[in-house]
């Protein structure tokens, strides 16, 4: 992973083969879904609190699928914006229904 990608494309399928466990892909979703929660809140109420609960929310749960599930080292680690968009791409793949959940 030592910055052999040059894009993003190059990036995605080896973002994939770092999630290959339901409950990661899982856990994955579901933070995505409590940040996405968390800005609507703020957006609503003005608590800059929800902001700062977005990346502990976030990274929280995706990083115990890593570490609990998949047994790996996240990719956010060296690559954190190919990662934060691989998680949003998964995201809506599992949303749409082109991904399993």
């Amino acid at each position: 992973m030592n910055g052999r990608f040059e894009n993003f494309s190059q990036f995605y399928p080896f973002y994939l083969s770092e999630h290959k466990t339901k409950w990661c892909r899982r856990l994955h979703f579901i933070g995505n879904t409590l940040v996405l929660l968390a800005f609507v809140a703020f957006i609503l109420s003005l608590d800059w609190r929800y902001l700062c609960a977005m990346p502990i929310l976030g990274y929280g749960f995706a990083w115990l699928g890593h570490f609990v599930f998949e047994k790996n080292k996240p990719a956010t680690f060296k690559l954190p914006l190919y990662s934060l968009m691989g998680d949003w791409v998964m995201f809506s793949e599992i949303l749409s229904g082109k991904m399993r959940f």
